[in-house]
């Protein structure tokens, strides 16, 4: 199979309108459904129930759908892999407020393994470095768990307690010690880390927070508590936020990630170097 008539499929199934999607790809409607109609009959499946007023998946396209976003990621990534290897570099993706406080000392000590190479550092977005990896736009990252280990692999750098982050005055600041409950936070026995990562992603999308100046100064304001690794709250102090331990708060664990497909001994120095580093300073 092609990877042109799965990047049409593609298209359709985000758009859900064949003109719309014929616009995206910049190619008129008809060839566009005649690809499609070619691409079910390879398959020997039905991909898009029709009507005259809408378009929506099949059981077989939804699956499709999953299956062709993987595809032409890897595909992708491929190729962005084969264009940074003429000019050997390590691209290493990190939120700005998201290394633990660890990246000067991990890129010190990487420098100086036999197998390392220069290091490019990719400054992400909220959550972006998954999809960097999986792209082939990086070649491992620093992110917080939990997060979206599709297609990649992760080992834990360090593992530190979350603070809260109240505005100055907030009535809990009387306390040297708070509770998920006094906070209003959710608590949960077997997936704690994930519902206090879906908790502070609501609030992400619902406010549109860019970084963390935004985030903190939403806080300051008494619009919301969020939790914050200890170490982002060392480094972010603001004379209209106040920071507090949460016994029991589930711990913030940093993790280098990369592709499950990655061969680059540059790569596994670097993520023995991080592990290193995180362990001596846990």
């Amino acid at each position: 199979m092609e990877s042109r008539p799965l990047r049409y499929f593609v298209a359709v199934a985000e758009e859900l309108n064949f003109a719309r999607a014929a616009e995206r790809l910049g190619i008129s409607a008809p060839p566009l459904s005649r690809a499609i109609r070619n691409l079910e009959a390879e398959l020997g499946v039905t991909l898009f129930e029709r009507t005259t007023h809408s378009v929506a998946l099949t059981p077989a396209g939804t699956v499709l759908l999953a299956e062709a976003r993987t595809a032409l990621d890897a595909l992708h990534a491929a190729g962005r892999r084969a264009q940074r290897a003429a000019e050997p570099k390590l691209v290493l993706a990190v939120k700005a407020d998201g290394d633990g406080g660890l990246l000067e000392s991990i890129l010190a000590r990487y420098a100086a393994e036999p197998e390392a190479e220069p290091v490019t550092i990719r400054l992400s977005g909220w959550r972006d470095q998954p999809s960097l990896l999986r792209r082939g736009e990086a070649d491992a990252a620093l992110i917080y768990e939990p997060f979206d280990r599709t297609g990649l692999d992760a080992e834990p750098v360090t593992v530190e307690s979350r603070l809260a982050a109240l505005p100055a005055g907030h009535p809990l600041t009387a306390h040297d010690r708070v509770a998920l409950a006094d906070l209003g936070l959710p608590r949960t026995e077997h997936d704690a880390q994930g519902c206090l990562a879906r908790q502070l992603d609501a609030i992400v999308d619902r406010y549109a927070i860019q970084d963390l100046a935004q985030l903190l100064k939403l806080v300051e304001l008494g619009d919301i508590v969020t939790l914050l690794p200890e170490s982002v709250c060392a480094r972010y102090p603001r004379p209209g936020v106040e920071y507090r331990e949460v016994p029991d708060a589930p711990p913030a664990t940093l993790s280098i990630a990369w592709p499950q497909q990655s061969r680059s001994r540059a790569t596994a120095a670097l993520v023995r170097t991080a592990t290193s580093v995180g362990g001596a300073h846990g």
